[in-house]
């Protein structure tokens, strides 16, 4: 049998396929499979309810958790927030309305400082009059008993009996008498020293004899704050008898955070209120900020005087205190209720104009009036979320979480 032929075809064979390798070898690189389309990008991966988004369904339908429609996953939601901390949240149309969620825009003007705090009603110092004794004697009669009495100005406090003042009015009451001018006025200005004044003196010389006890008089009018002396007591010169405060205008001592200290200024208004008297506020201003801060309470003590002349706001009251810091321009602000405060960051939810949500970190100022002031993080005219922001911070996190591990276990 002739074995050429068939060694021939194998040989041809094999450079056939040899030839062929080479050429696939040589061949372009495959392309890159299509991106998906807009159209698979908006195909529903999956039904969640919103109130529970790490259970996940495969057909639209009622919640079994909770009454209301399950909420479809887009693809394109997914790709948008993986490998990113922040997730964009999108909330169909008909859901929006279902879930509460309200917008407001950020704002640009003025921010009033203000300063919500307590204080206590005390004592104006500079209207305590104290009255003494200025020559030793007896106190012979007693007019005003127990403290807290109203007194007026002229009102007799208590009577007393000096040999001293006894005989000055002698001695003046002589010289009158015999015409001597120069020893009579020496013998008025003795008596004035001591303390006896120029209606009780002309008292004295129309009688035409001296006063075995002289009354010492209320300096002005007020409330005795204490009593001294006793009838009969002995006192010496120098003696206290009693005091007496003039509360036609007091003092109130605020508590200022150590953080707001610096809003507070001198001669600014600030108002009170008691609770005596809802409804009604007492406007006042800022006296003195005393230099330093207690070491407890780490607060800053502000002195604020009031007007009362009514006598409404009482020593030893509890009075809730506002002090005015003046206006800030040109300050972004959002309603206070949009922000999320967590303790370590604060939130607001931002809606896009393509629908979707995201939550954006801010630094948060001061707050008042239901209003807060946004330092960082956001920029006039966006739209924040101020219902309903709870919910979507919470699904944004879920999301960016799983999001993250994700892409921890990708190689």
């Amino acid at each position: 049998m002739n074995r050429t032929p068939i060694f021939a075809a194998s040989v041809a064979a094999l450079a056939f396929a040899g030839v062929a390798a080479w050429w696939l070898q040589r061949s372009p690189d495959p392309q890159p499979e299509p991106e998906p389309s807009t159209q698979d990008a908006r195909r529903p991966l999956y039904w969640y309810d919103p109130m529970k988004p790490e259970v996940q369904f495969d057909a639209p339908g009622k919640s079994p958790f909770m009454d209301m429609e399950l909420v479809p996953r887009y693809a394109d939601e997914a790709a948008s927030a993986q490998g990113a901390e922040q997730a964009v949240i999108r909330v169909a149309p008909g859901m929006v309305q279902n879930l509460g969620i309200r917008t407001a825009p950020v704002e640009r003007g003025r921010f009033w400082q203000r300063v919500d705090t307590v204080g206590s009603v005390d004592v104006d110092p500079h209207r305590i009059r104290t009255i003494e004794s200025r020559v030793a004697g007896w106190i012979e009669k007693q007019y005003v008993h127990a403290a807290g009495e109203r007194v007026r100005s002229g009102t007799p406090i208590a009577a007393i009996y000096a040999p001293e003042l006894y005989a000055a009015q002698e001695e003046l009451l002589l010289a009158t008498r015999g015409g001597d001018t120069g020893l009579a006025a020496a013998a008025r200005e003795r008596l004035s020293l001591l303390g006896v004044g120029a209606g009780q003196i002309d008292a004295m010389l129309r009688a035409g004899r001296a006063q075995r006890a002289l009354p010492l008089l209320a300096p002005g009018d007020g409330v005795v704050l204490d009593i001294d002396v006793h009838e009969g007591q002995q006192v010496a010169p120098g003696a206290r008898l009693a005091r007496i405060a003039d509360l036609a205008q007091v003092w109130v001592l605020a508590e200022v955070p150590e953080a707001q200290a610096g809003w507070i200024a001198t001669d600014r208004p600030a108002e009170a209120r008691i609770a005596a008297l809802p409804g009604v506020v007492f406007e006042g201003r800022v006296d003195y900020i005393y230099p330093s801060v207690d070491a407890t309470t780490r607060t800053l003590r502000v002195r604020v005087v009031f007007d009362n002349p009514q006598e409404s706001l009482k020593p030893g009251m509890y009075a809730d205190v506002t002090l005015f810091g003046g206006p800030r321009d040109d300050m972004l602000t959002i309603p206070s209720e949009a922000l999320i405060r967590t303790g370590r960051r604060s939130v607001v939810i931002v809606a896009r104009d393509d629908g979707g949500f995201v939550p954006v970190h801010v630094v948060a100022g001061d707050e008042r009036n239901d209003r807060t002031v946004i330092l960082e993080g956001l920029r006039e005219g966006q739209s924040i979320v101020v219902s309903g922001q709870f919910l979507l911070d919470s699904e944004a996190s879920l999301r960016g979480a799983f999001n993250r591990l994700s892409a921890e276990s990708t190689p």
